[in-house]
Protein backbone atom coordinates (compact mmCIF):
# COMPACT_ATOMS: atom_id res chain seq x y z
CA UNK A 1 0.00 0.00 0.00
CA UNK A 2 1.44 3.12 -1.23
CA UNK A 3 1.66 5.91 1.53
CA UNK A 4 -0.24 8.88 -0.77
CA UNK A 5 -3.06 8.78 -1.98
CA UNK A 6 -3.75 7.72 -5.64
CA UNK A 7 -5.95 8.30 -8.36
CA UNK A 8 -8.24 5.38 -7.02
CA UNK A 9 -7.36 5.05 -3.30
CA UNK A 10 -6.83 6.28 -0.44
CA UNK A 11 -3.04 5.88 0.73
CA UNK A 12 -1.97 4.90 4.29
CA UNK A 13 -1.67 8.40 5.71
CA UNK A 14 -5.44 9.32 4.61
CA UNK A 15 -6.58 5.79 6.31
CA UNK A 16 -4.77 6.31 9.56
CA UNK A 17 -6.16 9.95 9.64
CA UNK A 18 -9.36 9.04 9.03
CA UNK A 19 -9.99 6.20 11.30
CA UNK A 20 -7.84 7.86 14.39
CA UNK A 21 -10.14 10.55 14.28
CA UNK A 22 -13.23 8.42 14.04
CA UNK A 23 -11.98 6.75 16.55
CA UNK A 24 -11.06 9.49 18.90
CA UNK A 25 -14.58 11.16 18.38
CA UNK A 26 -16.41 8.12 18.78
CA UNK A 27 -14.12 7.64 22.29
CA UNK A 28 -14.59 11.20 23.35
CA UNK A 29 -18.44 11.02 22.66
CA UNK A 30 -18.17 8.40 25.06
CA UNK A 31 -16.03 9.72 27.58
CA UNK A 32 -17.77 12.49 27.27
CA UNK A 33 -21.51 11.50 27.91
CA UNK A 34 -20.15 9.41 30.87
CA UNK A 35 -18.48 11.65 32.41
CA UNK A 36 -21.34 13.91 33.05
CA UNK A 37 -22.81 11.91 35.24
CA UNK A 38 -20.26 11.39 37.55
CA UNK A 39 -20.32 12.90 41.30
CA UNK A 40 -17.47 15.30 42.76
CA UNK A 41 -17.27 11.90 45.11
CA UNK A 42 -16.44 9.67 42.13
CA UNK A 43 -12.45 8.59 41.89
CA UNK A 44 -13.01 9.92 38.02
CA UNK A 45 -14.54 13.48 38.46
CA UNK A 46 -11.25 15.09 38.05
CA UNK A 47 -9.55 12.11 35.99
CA UNK A 48 -12.02 11.82 32.88
CA UNK A 49 -12.73 15.15 32.51
CA UNK A 50 -8.91 15.90 31.90
CA UNK A 51 -8.23 13.15 29.79
CA UNK A 52 -10.76 14.25 27.48
CA UNK A 53 -9.56 17.25 27.33
CA UNK A 54 -5.84 16.18 26.70
CA UNK A 55 -7.49 13.70 23.76
CA UNK A 56 -9.49 16.71 22.61
CA UNK A 57 -6.79 18.84 22.35
CA UNK A 58 -4.48 16.03 20.46
CA UNK A 59 -7.43 15.69 17.95
CA UNK A 60 -7.22 19.10 17.09
CA UNK A 61 -3.91 18.76 16.80
CA UNK A 62 -4.28 15.64 14.14
CA UNK A 63 -6.94 17.23 12.28
CA UNK A 64 -4.51 20.16 11.87
CA UNK A 65 -2.65 17.88 10.09
CA UNK A 66 -5.21 16.08 7.92
CA UNK A 67 -6.18 19.66 6.51
CA UNK A 68 -3.11 19.87 5.23
CA UNK A 69 -2.55 16.50 4.22
CA UNK A 70 -5.74 16.59 2.30
CA UNK A 71 -3.97 19.38 0.22
CA UNK A 72 -0.44 17.68 -0.22
CA UNK A 73 -1.84 14.61 -1.53
CA UNK A 74 -5.22 14.93 -3.58
CA UNK A 75 -7.74 12.08 -2.56
CA UNK A 76 -8.93 9.92 -5.13
CA UNK A 77 -11.09 10.93 -7.96
CA UNK A 78 -15.12 10.61 -7.97
CA UNK A 79 -15.99 7.44 -9.84
CA UNK A 80 -17.66 7.63 -12.76
CA UNK A 81 -21.01 5.83 -11.25
CA UNK A 82 -21.67 8.53 -9.05
CA UNK A 83 -23.66 11.52 -10.34
CA UNK A 84 -23.64 15.15 -10.20
CA UNK A 85 -25.98 14.59 -6.91
CA UNK A 86 -23.86 12.27 -5.39
CA UNK A 87 -20.66 14.17 -5.55
CA UNK A 88 -21.80 17.00 -4.25
CA UNK A 89 -23.49 15.37 -1.38
CA UNK A 90 -20.06 13.71 -0.44
CA UNK A 91 -18.16 17.18 -0.56
CA UNK A 92 -20.98 18.90 1.55
CA UNK A 93 -20.72 15.79 4.07
CA UNK A 94 -17.33 15.96 4.23
CA UNK A 95 -17.34 19.74 4.80
CA UNK A 96 -19.97 19.48 7.50
CA UNK A 97 -17.91 16.76 9.26
CA UNK A 98 -14.60 19.03 9.49
CA UNK A 99 -16.43 22.28 9.91
CA UNK A 100 -17.93 20.23 12.91
CA UNK A 101 -15.14 19.08 14.25
CA UNK A 102 -13.44 22.45 14.22
CA UNK A 103 -16.34 23.98 15.69
CA UNK A 104 -17.07 20.94 18.47
CA UNK A 105 -12.85 21.07 19.79
CA UNK A 106 -13.38 25.18 19.63
CA UNK A 107 -15.93 25.01 21.89
CA UNK A 108 -14.56 22.35 24.45
CA UNK A 109 -11.04 24.57 24.47
CA UNK A 110 -13.17 27.72 25.45
CA UNK A 111 -15.66 25.96 27.94
CA UNK A 112 -12.03 24.72 29.43
CA UNK A 113 -10.35 27.88 29.24
CA UNK A 114 -13.32 29.83 30.12
CA UNK A 115 -11.64 30.66 33.83
CA UNK A 116 -8.38 31.57 32.23
CA UNK A 117 -6.54 28.48 33.21
CA UNK A 118 -4.61 26.79 30.33
CA UNK A 119 -5.30 23.36 29.52
CA UNK A 120 -3.12 20.57 30.37
CA UNK A 121 -2.56 17.82 28.06
CA UNK A 122 -1.44 14.47 30.13
CA UNK A 123 1.13 16.72 31.43
CA UNK A 124 3.20 17.15 28.74
CA UNK A 125 2.24 20.40 27.93
CA UNK A 126 0.03 23.27 28.61
CA UNK A 127 -2.21 25.22 26.09
CA UNK A 128 -2.88 28.60 27.30
CA UNK A 129 -6.08 30.28 27.86
CA UNK A 130 -6.35 32.78 24.45
CA UNK A 131 -10.10 33.95 25.23
CA UNK A 132 -11.92 34.87 28.40
CA UNK A 133 -13.95 37.73 28.04
CA UNK A 134 -16.80 36.23 26.39
CA UNK A 135 -19.71 36.58 28.54
CA UNK A 136 -21.05 33.44 30.23
CA UNK A 137 -18.52 32.05 27.60
CA UNK A 138 -18.72 28.25 29.79
CA UNK A 139 -22.79 27.97 29.24
CA UNK A 140 -22.70 29.08 26.00
CA UNK A 141 -19.70 27.14 24.72
CA UNK A 142 -20.82 23.78 26.79
CA UNK A 143 -24.25 24.31 25.16
CA UNK A 144 -22.51 24.37 21.53
CA UNK A 145 -20.13 21.12 22.39
CA UNK A 146 -23.09 19.20 23.77
CA UNK A 147 -25.27 20.33 20.48
CA UNK A 148 -22.28 19.55 18.22
CA UNK A 149 -21.56 16.22 19.71
CA UNK A 150 -24.45 14.80 19.14
CA UNK A 151 -25.23 16.02 16.02
CA UNK A 152 -21.80 15.02 14.80
CA UNK A 153 -22.02 11.77 16.33
CA UNK A 154 -25.36 11.35 14.54
CA UNK A 155 -23.98 12.81 10.91
CA UNK A 156 -20.89 10.10 11.32
CA UNK A 157 -23.50 7.72 11.78
CA UNK A 158 -25.10 7.93 8.63
CA UNK A 159 -21.86 8.45 6.67
CA UNK A 160 -20.54 5.23 8.05
CA UNK A 161 -24.54 4.23 6.49
CA UNK A 162 -23.65 5.76 3.16
CA UNK A 163 -20.56 4.17 2.41
CA UNK A 164 -21.96 0.87 3.85
CA UNK A 165 -24.81 1.99 1.14
CA UNK A 166 -22.57 1.91 -1.56
CA UNK A 167 -20.58 -1.60 -1.00
CA UNK A 168 -23.89 -3.78 -0.84
CA UNK A 169 -26.21 -1.64 -2.42
CA UNK A 170 -24.55 -0.09 -5.13
CA UNK A 171 -21.64 -2.24 -5.08
CA UNK A 172 -19.19 0.34 -5.91
CA UNK A 173 -15.56 0.26 -4.28
CA UNK A 174 -16.15 3.65 -2.29
CA UNK A 175 -15.85 1.59 1.06
CA UNK A 176 -12.81 -0.45 -0.44
CA UNK A 177 -10.91 2.74 -1.27
CA UNK A 178 -11.03 4.16 2.19
CA UNK A 179 -9.19 0.76 3.14
CA UNK A 180 -6.72 0.99 0.06
CA UNK A 181 -8.16 -1.88 -2.10
CA UNK A 182 -10.31 -0.43 -5.07
CA UNK A 183 -7.65 -2.15 -7.18
CA UNK A 184 -7.75 -5.19 -5.87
Amino acid sequence: MQWRNSSTNYGLVSILLHWLVAIAMVGLFALGYWMVGLTYYSSWYRTAPDIHKSVGLLLLALMVVRVIWRFVSDGPAPLQSHGRMTRLATKLGHGVLYIGLFALMISGYLISTADGRPIGVFGWFEVPALITSIPKQEDIAGLVHEYLAWGLLIFSGLHALAAIKHHFIDRDPTLKRMFGRADD
